[in-house]
């Protein structure tokens, strides 16, 4: 990877930097070469991990034994970590449920209560 100080290029100050909310595509001849998006820290990391050959190997490796071996329940993860059981516990959701446009939830319009 190539870093450089926006500072060097003055001409694309600008359109870059602190508040910068959109990206800016770099065209030669009218022909897009590169795109400049903006970016945190964090946005930076997750970039360069995503064209790194060696963490996509890692990734198709991972997909390659989930579909041979399968996978382990939330339980099981829970349980190998140490941390209790959510089995038994019911939690209600805090989401508003759907209302038509008589106002009433599907819950309400099948006689069950909501």
């Amino acid at each position: 990877m190539k870093a450089i100080e926006l500072s060097d290029v003055s001409a694309l100050a600008p359109y870059l930097g602190r508040g910068a909310d959109e990206p800016l595509l770099l065209t030669d001849h009218g022909h897009v070469v590169a795109t400049i998006v903006p970016a945190d820290e964090q946005d930076a990391e997750s970039m360069l991990l995503s064209i790194n050959p060696k963490f996509q190997a890692i990734l198709e490796r991972s997909r390659k034994r989930l579909e041979t071996e399968g996978g382990i329940s939330t339980d099981e993860v829970r349980e190998r970590l140490g941390l209790p059981s959510k089995r038994g516990r019911t939690k209600r959701s805090t989401r508003p449920r759907p209302r038509s446009r008589s106002g009433k939830t599907a819950a309400s319009r099948s006689g069950r209560s909501g």
